[in-house]
């Protein structure tokens, strides 16, 4: 059943993409012993971060996936409720971010974008940003593939460069006919919708609306790392939007000892190694701190 998700997560006529799941599938099925996991629940917190940090010290691979939870600390709305972030001139969210929207009311949808930049822009990166950031900055590790489902830009604010963004950028915006992209940052406030710079048609904001599916080309790259690392890390996340959810399944079926990083249990939690609860903001530092000695600073202190 897991390798058919796959080939239905991961465009078919991509051949990389085939080698993935014809990869996962094999390993799927070849495995003669399940990897050890811990018992949950036995393990004391101090205990559950050393173990954390020392798989970390005896990884070359990891890959991050961070979610709606690690910007939230930062004060970023979810705008999927409460707080009354989720309609908006009387709209419900999950209309105005549609691809129905924008084909019917392209104008409502880059106000309506507009306004979210100007939400995002007060916010600042946190100490798990920061600390991400860092990791790659070490470069103590062989690989490290940061990838996000959030669109507001904060990891590449707190220095990340590489990002997989499955998801898109709220500050970027994509022409619909030829799509060539533009820095809104240097898009006028008056040239609503912007036009494309190449081709002269109008442009929408690049990120994955409701009834769009995921860039190929992003969730390919992601699966790939997935595939391939030791650990895997997932920060602020539920894991439960697909397919941005089979990552770590991907990890975990290919052998890598994955980490949830969340304040409250989710419907993940029983199928991660191990399970930190806390805030990122002070959870990433202390296992930065304990797997870089002497070589950074981090502000622990979170927004």
């Amino acid at each position: 059943m897991f390798p058919l998700l796959i080939g239905v997560a991961i465009h078919d006529r991509l051949r990389v993409s085939f080698q993935l799941s014809l990869s996962l599938t094999t390993m799927l099925i070849c495995r003669t012993s399940p990897l050890p996991r811990l018992r949950k629940g036995a393990i004391k917190v101090k205990r559950k971060m050393e173990i954390a940090i020392q798989k970390l010290n005896q990884s070359g691979r990891v890959l991050v996936l961070t979610g709606a939870g690690i910007s939230a600390e930062s004060g970023v709305p979810t705008f999927r409720g409460g707080g009354g972030t989720s309609v908006w001139r009387g709209m419900p969210f999950e209309q105005l971010s549609s691809k129905q929207m924008v084909d019917s009311n392209l104008p409502l949808v880059w106000e309506w974008f507009d306004y979210r930049r100007s939400v995002v822009s007060e916010c600042q990166p946190n100490a798990a940003h920061q600390a991400l950031a860092t990791f790659e900055w070490n470069n103590r590790f062989e690989d490290f593939k940061l990838v996000t489902q959030n669109v507001d830009g904060l990891h590449a604010a707190a220095g990340s460069t590489g990002v997989v963004e499955l998801h898109g950028s709220i500050w970027r915006a994509r022409c619909l006919k030829c799509e060539a992209r533009r820095d809104m940052r240097t898009v006028p406030a008056g040239e609503r919708p912007p036009l494309c710079l190449k081709c002269g048609n109008v442009m929408r904001p690049d990120v994955v609306l409701f009834g769009e599916n995921l860039p190929s080309d992003a969730f390919e790259d992601a699966g790939l790392h997935a595939k391939d690392c030791d650990v895997c890390i997932v920060v602020g996340t539920s894991a439960l939007v697909q397919p941005a959810a089979f990552l770590p399944e991907f990890a975990r079926a290919a052998g890598a000892f994955v980490i949830e990083v969340n304040p409250e249990e989710t419907v993940f939690s029983g199928k991660c190694d191990l399970s930190l609860r806390g805030r990122a903001g002070e959870i990433l530092p202390q296992i930065l701190r304990s797997t870089h000695k002497n070589k950074f600073h981090v502000n622990s202190a979170v927004p």
